[in-house]
């Protein structure tokens, strides 16, 4: 028997799941995940380009000589 309340409860709980989704959500429309696919990108592209500049600044590759950054070019002229 605590398997039949088990899988009524489940139902019913899927069942308001539903109804929620489909009265109480508000959908974005096609243009607002437009615009927030384009903020996402162009946050992410920032993102990336301030890390290789890190990257680049403090030489996380300096094994590569052509790539000690400016922190190793200073110890060089040092």
């Amino acid at each position: 028997m605590l398997k039949t309340d088990n899988m009524s409860s489940f139902t019913e709980y899927l069942q308001a799941s539903v109804q929620e989704l489909q009265t109480k959500v508000t959908w974005p429309s096609w243009r607002e995940l437009q615009e927030s696919a384009v903020l996402v990108f162009v946050a992410s592209l920032l993102i990336a380009f301030i890390v290789s500049a890190m990257d680049w600044v403090f030489g996380v590759n300096a094994a590569d000589a052509l790539w000690s950054g400016v922190v190793g070019l200073i110890y060089q002229l040092l």
